[in-house]
């Protein structure tokens, strides 16, 4: 995988306005689709990354086991739960098996619209979707959430007088105030109709708990914020529960994230790093 070690070369491929990208500056998304592979990221992405790794190593399988967990209760919550409408929040690239291609395998009719406000996956989710009717991607800013609730062509493509499935999928994580991070999403869920369901993963600190596991949460943390990226930030599950306020979470709860109904049984032993993310789904009564 060829590094891109400019803004010109990434908007060169992708139509992205230059002026618009500080090639010194990382991004979330651009590191988040380095680590699953994809094309869309600077120089500057990788280093922030492959830092972290000299602390957490195994944290390509963390990325893939967050995108393996979006896959099993976006399939849910459309197939069983018939939610036909989705808010997929700092969405990262809609790349290969994202959202909508699992939302649309059955019923093309599911709308979904993405949202994030990182230019290249603005231009490049844009690009991707530019022919699926049903998929739309906006450039809002998820902290945002009176901005995004009250954006015209949000609510042209979702009606939130009925039942729709919110994704916070490792999102909040870059909040680093708790008490923020809480508000962002009350106003969110304050904002769904009744049978409205959220799912939401984030970083996890299990504390005393699991010392060993807690010395590696924050080095992870000290990791990540060293190189640019701002806050970066590990919970504990005390700090987590209240980003589910007002909803009811469904059984098996907060979890490890291939412990949410998974495929099967496991075929080998966690990575220490697969430890400390966790995944929930809840639904408003």
């Amino acid at each position: 995988m060829p590094p891109k070690d400019s803004s010109a070369e990434l908007s060169r491929d992708h139509a992205v306005d230059p002026t618009t990208l500080d090639p010194r500056t990382p991004s979330i998304a651009r590191v988040y689709d380095y680590a699953l592979g994809g094309t869309n990221w600077l120089e500057v992405d990788r280093e922030v990354y492959e830092h972290m790794k000299t602390v957490v190593p195994h944290q390509d399988d963390v990325g893939k086991a967050n995108r393996r967990w979006l896959e099993r209760v976006v399939r849910y919550v459309t197939r069983e739960r018939g939610i036909d409408q989705v808010l997929d929040l700092g969405s990262g690239l809609p790349t290969q098996k994202n959202t909508h291609e699992v939302a649309q395998e059955l019923d093309a009719q599911v709308e979904v619209v993405y949202v994030d406000n990182d230019p290249v996956c603005v231009a490049r989710g844009r690009e991707l979707l530019a022919t699926n009717t049903r998929t739309h991607f906006l450039d809002l800013d998820l902290t945002a959430p009176a901005t995004v609730l009250a954006d015209p062509q949000l609510r042209q493509h979702l009606d939130f007088d009925r039942p729709l499935l919110l994704i916070q999928c490792g999102t909040l994580h870059y909040v680093d105030d708790d008490g923020e991070a809480a508000a962002i999403m009350r106003e969110y869920i304050r904002a769904l109709a009744p049978g409205s369901h959220v799912m939401l993963s984030h970083f996890f600190d299990p504390g005393a708990e699991h010392p060993q596991l807690h010395e590696l949460a924050r080095g992870a943390e000290r990791a990540l914020n060293h190189d640019g990226l701002g806050a970066g930030k590990w919970r504990t599950r005390a700090q987590l529960e209240p980003l589910f306020d007002g909803l009811e979470l469904l059984a098996p709860g907060l979890v490890e994230l291939d412990e949410w109904w998974p495929a099967g049984p496991p075929t080998r032993v966690p990575w220490p790093d697969e430890h400390l993310i966790l995944g929930g789904l809840g639904r408003k009564p």
